[in-house]
């Protein structure tokens, strides 16, 4: 067993990381040398603030945030895939000249901490003396963003009167980036292309060599370097409105009001750890199977230990990487913690900055789920950490039972087809945003439906009609899953079910989990569904996956799949329930008159009325029962 040790939050070792490139032309090598930020460096600030000013504190933290969003909003308008501008499969943010978060563009929570120790990451490979204007720094080390080489990541320094000051980051998928199109892969090397840490441009001018390799290894390659040139536009977006907000107020007084606003995050989540009794708090879970040893039960196996204002959470007893690609690097590790530490701390504490962190500390043993070491495959790597996520609330429920929640489908039901379009002859490529599905119920309220998984946060899911009209598809059904939610005193969110019919000859995988692991509930709240996938093939044969993965199935036109995503776990003793709300919920399709009758006690009569001298008698049985 490796030797664990406790690693602060706020310093993570990692490793050097690779940089994705943009092309430009020579002719435009003036016009990318940060000119934005040369421009405002020439100018003197209108005003200046005292360094601890709280009003200029607020201007930039809502100013910070504005950058962010718009940096997101342009990625959305130039990208060319849908995983980007519909599914929203990307986040970008705005990082200090050492690396640590300023500000991240709400999008997907893990993330959080790939995007800055990339930078970091960045920064010792090249030197910070070799990190000049104009410079845009690239990669897609999986190990190094923590997920896998389709997240292409690039970094933009931002100077400022001769100083660099922060940098720019956008990290967005790419649907393809070569590699094997379907089957489980088992090392990195099948995955697809692998850049290293390198300057997409120097000095304003666009390494074109780089730029020819990549277009050589994707599939689609004018789709890819449009992407390329949308995530560009993103950071050049943020290093022109952050320089503005530097000229404006002053170097010095901006990054001295972003230091206090990353204090005050700092003292908010102290604060509410200190609210947290202390102690140590385990839970366990387990995966479905890694899709090579099929059947074989992964153990995820957390622990939280509070003490005053700290927490550490431990993962070190997650389980040892494994054979298929389910696995993710550290970096995933350490925001796995974050994110269930931001969401019990500091919620609604805007920007998500590095102060928030700085309470936490983080516990990972090399060569795990969450801390993979090369060659582990990573292509699905965000299946596993939303469940550890998840077992961490449902260790913390013993300790603050009115801010977690219960389990939820935690995950994407992404299911990627491709294959030859007859009409065309050209090769096609596919795969639907986030289904959506059950979150848990909370103490106090039911649980969310048809809301994507933890994982994803700010994604989408795919509209109907942009499917059918870019794939030969046809979306016969899109639907809540009646029934799917836990049942409880507040009753878990139901999961959706989607029917998707092929026009034309394809290829289908599935790599979907929490089928046998299904959403568990808390205090006295029962399961949800788990997700599911079934093929469904002309001859009228229905094939169930046992384990909801499907790799490399022959559909002809006119067959399908039903892809099925679980509900969340309910809260609390179901006999709780208010009757009229299970006579509603019935009323609705929320919950089938069974389980109003076997799990909620309810009797009602023929015409879906409570009977309420019944229903008394009922919940007395049931519960005598339970003793």
């Amino acid at each position: 067993m490796s030797a664990r040790k406790p690693v602060p939050g706020r310093k993570l070792a990692a490793k050097p990381v690779v940089k994705a490139p943009a092309r430009k032309t020579a002719a435009k090598k003036a016009a990318s040398t940060n000119a934005a930020a040369k421009r405002a460096g020439a100018k003197k600030a209108a005003r200046r603030f005292e360094a601890s000013d709280p009003i200029l504190t607020e201007i930039i933290r809502n100013g910070v945030l504005a950058v962010t969003e718009e940096m997101k909003s342009n990625l959305m308008r130039t990208a060319y895939n849908m995983i980007i501008y519909e599914a929203l499969d990307f986040t970008v943010g705005l990082f200090t000249a050492e690396g640590d978060t300023i500000s991240i563009g709400l999008g997907l929570p893990m993330f959080i901490r790939g995007m800055s120790e990339t930078v970091r990451a960045k920064i010792r490979h090249f030197g910070r003396e070799n990190i000049r204007p104009g410079d845009i720094l690239v990669t897609n080390d999986a190990y190094l963003t923590g997920s896998h080489l389709n997240h292409f990541t690039f970094s933009l320094p931002i100077f400022f009167e001769g100083e660099l000051c922060a940098f720019a980051c956008c990290m967005a998928h790419w649907p393809d980036v070569g590699g094997t199109l379907g089957g489980v892969t088992t090392d990195i090397y099948s995955e697809g292309l692998q850049i290293p840490m390198v300057k997409y441009q120097k000095a304003g001018v666009v390494n074109d060599d780089l730029v020819d390799i990549i277009r050589m290894n994707v599939r689609d390659p004018d789709r890819a370097m449009g992407d390329l040139r949308a995530q560009i536009t993103a950071v050049t977006t943020g290093e022109r409105r952050f320089g503005e907000l530097l000229a404006r107020y002053g170097r010095i007084e901006t990054l001295s009001a972003i230091r206090h606003i990353m204090e005050q995050s700092e003292r908010a989540a102290r604060a509410r750890t200190r609210d947290i009794p202390d102690g140590v708090y385990e839970a366990t879970s387990y995966m479905d199977d890694d899709g090579v040893d099929i059947g074989k039960r992964i153990p995820i196996k957390v622990k939280v230990i509070v003490s005053g204002e700290d927490m550490t959470i431990d993962l070190s007893e997650v389980a040892k990487q494994v054979r298929g690609f389910y696995n993710s690097g550290e970096t995933t590790g350490y925001a796995c913690a974050q994110v269930a530490y931001k969401c019990v701390t500091s919620p609604t504490d805007y920007p998500i900055n590095e102060g928030s962190f700085r309470s936490l500390n983080v516990v990972l043993a090399p060569g795990t789920i969450v801390s993979a070491v090369k060659p582990a495959a990573m292509r699905w790597w965000m299946t596993f950490p939303m469940t550890i996520v998840d077992t961490i609330f449902k260790a913390l429920e013993a300790a603050i039972p009115d801010r977690v929640i219960a389990g939820h489908h935690a995950d994407l039901l992404s299911v990627r087809v491709h294959g030859i379009a007859p009409r065309t002859g050209a090769f096609f490529m596919g795969s639907f945003g986030p289904l959506g599905g059950g979150w848990g119920a909370k103490m106090t309220e039911d649980g969310m439906s048809a809301t994507v998984c933890l994982n994803d946060g700010d994604t989408h899911n795919s509209p109907v009609e942009s499917v059918e009209a870019k794939y030969p598809l046809f979306i016969e059904r899109l639907s809540l899953r009646d029934g799917s939610g836990g049942a409880g005193k507040f009753r878990g969110g139901l999961g959706i079910e989607r029917k998707v019919v092929a026009r034309v000859p394809m290829t289908l995988n599935a790599q979907v989990d929490r089928v046998h692991c299904a959403p568990w509930g808390l205090d006295g709240g029962m399961d949800g569904f788990g997700n599911e996938v079934t093929v469904l093939l002309d001859s009228g044969e229905v094939r169930d996956a046992p384990n909801a993965k499907v790799f490399m199935q022959r559909l002809a036109p006119r067959e399908g799949f039903y892809a099925r995503s679980g509900g969340g776990g309910g809260f609390g003793s179901p006999l709780e329930r208010d009757p009229a709300r299970v006579a509603f919920d019935v009323e609705e399709g929320y919950v089938t008159r069974e389980s109003a009758h076997d799990d909620y006690g309810v009797v009602l009569g023929q015409d879906g009325r409570l009977d309420e001298a019944a229903t008394i008698a009922l919940r007395a049985k049931l519960a005598a029962r339970a003793a």
